[in-house]
């Protein structure tokens, strides 16, 4: 109640507009989206490039069905407002990177076409493609704007349901990072929990697909190894990879989006 007192304060002085307090309060569910480039989601995004090393990309445009907008489906913005979800969800979050489909929005209109009762779905995108589990370390940028990102989209009253994190393969690089990388990451985690004051809040973590360095199983057993409570587990590996062996296709992202709308479906 506290929170939504505030936001008609802010309204009435004018800093938050009448159709951002409607949104706000209209927010039921949020879910935190973190990690890299494929949560980010660059399905459909193609480099014109010819040369090795050089990038010249654009995204085609194209949007599935299943990765349609929908009016119970909003995205917090890069500027801390809640407006009606589209894709590229990230566009203005990793913003020095070409953006095109990721899993959000088909999770999302999953998880609304198989429970219609679970009400609006607010998605908070904080992934930034490229980026390593030291990056997200707590106290870093990443981190804090995640944090921060998060706090904001609760405003309204709205419950967090779920961090799904898609991250590690900027650490199947060296062999250091690919060791460090459980240790790192139930550090993260459990940082989360305890910023968000959610010690028990669900995390859906995605097993890499693909690696930038050698040590690609390393990172694998890593993540299928973290021991904390409420942790589901979804694997991409074995779904389509495009010409640039890195990234999901846009039909790969469909099909993560529903995986983890399924994860996040089947009770605990």
């Amino acid at each position: 109640m506290l929170p939504y007192l505030l936001l008609l304060i802010l309204a009435h002085a004018g800093w938050v507009t009448t159709a951002d307090l409607e949104n706000y309060s209209l927010v039921k569910n949020i879910f935190i989206l973190a990690g890299q480039s494929n949560i980010s989601g660059r399905g459909g995004v193609i480099n014109h490039s010819l040369r090795p090393g050089v990038v010249n990309e654009s995204w085609d445009g194209v949007i599935p069905r299943e990765c349609e907008s929908n009016p119970s489906i909003l995205r917090l913005s890069g500027g801390l407002k809640w407006v009606e979800a589209h894709e590229p969800l990230h566009k203005d979050i990793d913003v020095n990177n070409t953006c095109g489909i990721g899993p959000g929005m088909p999770f999302a209109n999953t998880v609304l076409r198989k429970d219609p009762s679970i009400g609006v779905i607010g998605l908070v995108p904080c992934a930034v493609g490229g980026t390593s589990i030291t990056e997200w370390a707590p106290g870093g940028f990443l981190y804090r704007n995640m944090i921060k990102r998060t706090k904001a989209a609760t405003r309204g009253g709205g419950k967090i349901r779920a961090l799904l994190w898609f991250q590690g393969e900027s650490d199947t690089k060296t062999l250091e990072d690919a060791k460090m990388y459980k240790v790192r990451l139930e550090r993260f985690f459990n940082h989360v929990r305890h910023d968000l004051g959610m010690p028990n809040l669900t995390v859906i973590q995605i097993g890499i697909a693909t690696a930038l360095g050698p040590y690609m199983e390393l990172v694998r057993e890593a993540q299928r190894e973290i021991n904390i409570g409420n942790l589901k587990y979804v694997d991409a590996k074995g779904l389509q990879i495009g010409p640039d062996y890195t990234h999901l296709t846009t039909a790969a992202q469909i099909q993560l989006g529903q995986m983890l709308a399924d994860a996040f479906l089947r009770p605990n």
